[in-house]
């Protein structure tokens, strides 16, 4: 299939390349052992410069590589080091695809040298003329990819004589004809080339037509198969180009691979900017589960820890929001945590029988003979007497005060200071995943507690990427470029937003993860608020005062792991 002209990337014409050559004194790749860099830059077809020197390699060149090379240890004695030649020729080879025979060799020395020297190795494209060869030159073509066969086939002016700059000079002709091979297949830019090289099916490969109707904007993609279903949801920068690279050697992943050869259409839903593609994403993966995603398909499949409403109140773990509740937590078990943590705090009851207000006449458990439950089964507490303890889980939800955290440290504390190590330790890990709870669910409920909040970031070209956020979820997204009011942008974005109604619960209806997205991104540094209906803050008794205590916490763990 021919590409559109928006399509191509940078054509191979304008492409500068840097075709190089090594010798070496063997061995593996390490700061020294080059013995000898011979290199041509070329674009257009048209020889730009070349760069050739020896290089002392700093040890005895051995007998088979002067056979086979010519060069000797008496010829690099004077030569300078490769440290003093790295400088010259990364300047030479600067924003240049580099071009090699056998390219690993070559890249893995040159690195290895700019890491032993301290140079930054500058990750350039790389094109190897071998891997090139093979994927485009047949059996009857050549039966040799070594690069004097490939030489010889293509007419070169230059003949290889393991000598740096004539092997790269040869290398030059050898990469102009394998270019002329691959143009009729429709490689006509570096981009395709660079996606040529892995394997790639012809049935891959022909997909790639999918994808030519996509717009170059933020937003999200859907892969559909053959009864329409989705199988398959993402987001990207460039909405074409992202869904471009499924179907090139590029998509190495075999999931992926499968997922392109059940795909009939792509479609793509343009976004002002890539927040707004990221909260579409996670109601299209919840809306349509799609096979081959691995995450975020059930945005709602939380745990919360809930006071039961009954005379004696104990916690709970549901699968469902509601008022008053601790979460959410991503996990039963860090849920049924962050239960028992608050329950030994606050005295309690963890049993799941139903206490009359009046007249109990259960039988203590074990817990009320080791002191601790206050047995209200047995009618040891009254209901006031019994009411402190879910009123301070009460509180710590609120954020009213933290009375059940400074119980579970200081019984941690406790029990270390009486030498009992292995348990102290488990009850901390308790205790850090019962705060990390609260502090998640202070975080999420200041955010969706506000009714509207209008913020903006820096697009990076003098404009406003903006976002009005409603009851923790995205209402309206859109952009106002460099020279454009922001304001008049921002009072049509509230105009056309959506209404979200609030729900029972501290997240008032919002999913978890779509809150937790925004919020993210509201504290990214360079974000400004621009209007809100009511002040933005969490409670003076949540999770943030314990932060030293946590940072505490993980260094010793850190430790612990060490020893």
């Amino acid at each position: 299939m021919q590409l559109a002209f928006d399509e191509l990337g940078t054509p191979l014409r304008d492409v500068t390349f840097v075709i190089v050559d090594l010798e070496t004194a063997g061995g593996s790749p390490g700061p020294d052992g080059i013995t000898e860099i011979g290199a041509v830059k070329v674009r257009g077809g048209q020889v730009l410069g070349e760069f050739g020197t020896l290089v002392d390699p700093r040890t005895t060149i051995p007998p088979q590589i002067v056979e086979l090379t010519g060069i000797t240890t008496a010829m690099v004695q004077a030569a300078p080091p490769i440290d003093q030649v790295l400088p010259a020729f990364l300047e030479f080879a600067a924003g240049a695809v580099l071009v090699a025979h056998n390219a690993g060799f070559d890249t893995r020395f040159l690195r290895a040298a700019c890491e032993g020297h301290g140079y930054t190795w500058p990750k350039p494209a790389v094109v190897c003329t071998l891997t090139l060869s093979r994927r485009v030159l047949s059996q009857a073509d050549t039966r040799s990819h070594r690069l004097s066969a490939l030489a010889r086939l293509f007419g070169a002016r230059t003949t290889p004589t393991h000598r740096a700059l004539d092997d790269a000079r040869a290398t030059v002709d050898v990469l102009h004809g394998l270019l002329e091979r691959v143009g009729p297949v429709g490689v006509q830019s570096l981009e395709e080339l660079l996606d040529f090289l892995p394997d790639v099916t012809p049935a891959q490969r022909r997909k790639r037509s999918l994808a030519a109707h996509l717009p170059e904007t933020p937003g999200v993609y859907l892969f559909r198969g053959p009864n329409e279903e989705v199988l398959y949801v993402g987001t990207a920068r460039n909405i074409r180009r992202r869904v471009r690279q499924y179907f090139t050697g590029s998509e190495s992943r075999g999931r992926m691979r499968e997922m392109v050869a059940l795909a009939e259409r792509v479609d793509g839903i343009e976004c002002a900017h890539a927040l707004e593609a990221q909260v579409r994403e996670l109601r299209l993966l919840a809306a349509h589960r799609p096979a081959y995603n691995r995450r975020s398909k059930n945005p709602h499949t939380q745990w919360w820890v809930v006071l039961t409403d009954e005379p004696y109140p104990r916690l709970s773990v549901v699968r469902s929001e509601r008022d008053g509740a601790l979460g959410p937590f991503g996990s039963q078990a860090r849920a049924r945590t962050a239960a028992d943590t608050l329950a030994g705090a606050t005295g309690l009851r963890t049993c799941t029988q139903r206490i009359p207000a009046r007249d109990p006449r259960g039988t203590p458990c074990v817990l009320a003979e080791l002191g601790r439950c206050g047995a209200p089964c047995a009618g040891r507490q009254s209901v006031e007497d019994y009411a402190g303890a879910p009123r301070q889980i009460a509180d710590l939800v609120a954020g009213t005060g933290d009375t059940p955290l400074h119980a579970a440290r200081a019984h941690i504390d406790t029990l270390a200071s009486d030498g009992h190590f292995e348990q102290a330790a488990r009850r901390r890990d308790e205790l850090v995943t019962l705060l990390r709870g609260v502090g998640t669910a202070h975080r999420l409920a200041a955010l969706a507690a506000i009714e509207e909040l209008v913020a903006a970031a820096p697009d990076g070209t003098g404009g406003w990427e903006l976002a009005v956020l409603r009851h923790g979820r995205l209402a309206s997204a859109g952009v106002a470029r460099r020279g454009t009011p922001p304001m008049p942008v921002v009072d049509a974005l509230v105009a056309a937003a959506e209404t979200v109604l609030p729900s029972p619960g501290p997240l008032r209806g919002a999913p978890a993860e779509e809150t937790g997205l925004l919020l993210r991104w509201l504290a990214t540094p360079g974000r400004r608020l621009v209007r809100t209906s009511r002040p933005w803050s969490e409670p003076v008794h949540g999770a943030g005062g314990w932060a030293p205590w946590l940072d505490k916490v993980a260094t010793a763990a850190t430790l612990e792991n060490v020893g």
